[in-house]
């Protein structure tokens, strides 16, 4: 990585299906990097809640939006000079190339992967969330793994929270990113 982009405020997104750990995994990376952390789900057009709500899953259209709501947030973190870390599925490549041209190709992915069987535990566990576990098949049709893209750690989920931060941010290290 050059040296002018080690300078530069960092903009991570923690990403992966439903049940992967992005909102708790995404507040320790924000906690151990002192980045400012911002839950995606938060983002989404009421319309997508109501429709996950409904076990029906999203279409790229209904994605667009929120991803580009997403995009700006962090395109106006990084132009205020601040780093920052959000949560979102990223299902897609192209969703992903979205968000890297929002952030002006500055944009790091870790990407939380996991069995069926273990994130479909992790979803069964949870209370108070609008997304059924009905809907991670769908998710998982839909996921381009990343792994093959630049700016990608990619860190296996059958761990604490926090085993899963510490690898991803050796494996974010390795990218430049440091607190």
């Amino acid at each position: 990585m050059p040296d002018k982009q080690m300078n530069r405020p960092h903009a991570i997104i923690v990403m992966g299906v439903s049940g992967c750990g992005k909102s708790s995994v995404g507040e320790k990376l924000a906690e151990a990097l002192h980045l400012a952390f911002v839950e995606g789900d938060a983002l989404h057009p009421a319309a997508n809640v109501e429709k996950m709500s409904k076990g029906i899953p999203l279409t790229d259209e209904d994605r667009m939006p929120w991803l580009d709501r997403i995009g700006e947030d962090i395109k106006a973190s990084l132009e205020k000079g601040e780093g920052i870390i959000v949560s979102c599925s990223a299902l897609k490549r192209l969703y992903r190339d979205r968000l890297r041209a929002a952030a002006g190709g500055y944009l790091f992915f870790v990407y939380l992967e996991g069995s069926r069987a273990l994130l479909m535990k992790r979803m069964g566990e949870r209370k108070g969330h609008f997304m059924p576990a009905s809907l991670l098949d769908s998710q998982l049709a839909t996921l381009e793994v990343p792994t093959d893209e630049p700016g990608v750690v990619t860190v296996d989920i059958d761990d604490s929270v926090e085993g899963i931060t510490a690898t991803a941010l050796k494996g974010l290290a390795i990218l430049g990113v440091t607190a």
